[in-house]
Parts: C-alpha cells; structure tokens; sequence
C-alpha cells in the first residue's frame, strides 16, 4: 500500500491535482464566486510544496540507488582513474 501512494506521488498526479486545485480557487475567489479566507490558499500552497518535496526525495533516492557518485581525489576515484 505504501509502495503504490509513493509510485502515485512521483508520478506528478498529485501536485499537479493541488496546482489547479489552488488555481481554480484563486479565480473562483478574484470572480467573486466563492468568498473565503486566503488562509486557505496559503495551506493549499504548502500542501503543493509537500508534495513536491516528497517528489524530489522520491526521485533522488531512486538516483542514489541506481547510480554511485565518485567525487574526484576519492581513494575509489584513483582505483578507476589511475594517474600516468
């Protein structure tokens, strides 16, 4: 279960669910159709940031897994690159 909502939140659906959610509000409210507080704008903001947090954590230790970062002077780095 927790598998398939993490597979479900890399794949963008929910932020981008949460940007036009926070788009459709923002006009409904500037057209004067729907009145509430702005608060409510700002928890959708940071519920769209969440989100994309958890994306790029999502994303980078999938990177992270797949591939091995060597940083130059590194003991592993001489192994591969060896000096002449």
């Amino acid at each position: 279960m927790k598998k398939v909502i993490i597979d479900q939140l890399s794949r963008y659906e929910s932020f981008i669910f949460v940007g036009a959610a926070m788009a459709g509000a923002t006009l409904l409210k500037l057209l004067g159709i729907l009145y509430f507080s702005s608060d409510w704008l700002w928890f959708i903001a940071g519920l769209g940031l969440v989100v994309e947090g958890t994306i790029s954590l999502v994303k980078q230790k999938n990177f992270e897994k797949k591939y091995k970062i060597i940083e130059v002077g590194s003991s592993e780095h001489k192994k591969i690159m060896p000096s002449n």
